[in-house]
């Protein structure tokens, strides 16, 4: 079982940058793939981006592709998801995720965070 708590959030004008970690707890981090997902209010979670257990695989939502980089440090037991270019559409709550295959569904993962909001202003 993994625990994980993420945090980095806030409010952030349009065209900054913010910088997600989330940390698991627990000695068996590197099995795990890792996933960010977004949510607003009255529409479902969605995928924003996977990193395989290594971290040699990647995969990113098309409207974050080249804006957000996702990495893992598995020494720190922690994932971390570099926001840059955000935009007004990138506000919402951002959730970190972990499984032993993960992927882009968020039925693929079994472990979830409690969420960080994000809020990018105009």
């Amino acid at each position: 079982q993994v625990q994980l708590v993420e945090s980095g959030g806030g409010l952030v004008q349009a065209g900054g940058s913010l910088r997600l970690s989330c940390a698991a707890s627990g000695r068996t981090f590197s099995t795990y793939a890792m996933g960010w997902f977004r949510q607003t209010p009255g529409k479902e979670r969605e995928f924003v981006s996977y990193i395989s257990r290594s971290g040699s695989s990647t995969t990113y939502a098309d409207s974050v592709k080249g804006r957000f980089t996702i990495s893992r440090d598995n020494g720190k037991n922690t994932v971390y998801l570099q926001m840059n270019r955000l935009k007004t559409e990138d506000t919402a709550v951002y959730y970190c995720a972990a499984d032993f295959f993960g992927g882009t569904i968020v039925n693929l993962y079994e472990y979830w965070g409690q969420g960080t909001q994000v809020t990018v202003s105009s």
